[in-house]
């Protein structure tokens, strides 16, 4: 059980963080990026609340896989 230590706080404040930096920024590119911000601290709170699958499916595949294909479809589209 993840207990209100330091720690604890600091990862639930930073997901907090991300998912509203990942939803408010204009800029396609740093919403990604904050949004595989999001998955990388949200993969520890799994894994701190002893979900290890948990959190190597979302370290692998929303901070890994997605965030690589969220950067290359912006890389490939144009500007107006």
């Amino acid at each position: 059980m993840l207990s209100a230590d330091p720690v604890s706080v600091v990862l639930f404040i930073a997901v907090i963080v991300f998912a509203i930096l990942a939803v408010s920024f204009n800029e396609l590119l740093f919403a990604a990026i904050s949004l595989a911000a999001l998955s990388v601290a949200l993969a520890i709170v799994f894994y701190r609340l002893d979900s290890p699958y948990a959190a190597v499916i979302e370290l692998s595949v929303c901070a890994g896989l997605i965030t690589a294909l969220f950067v290359s479809v912006i890389s490939l589209t144009r500007r107006r």
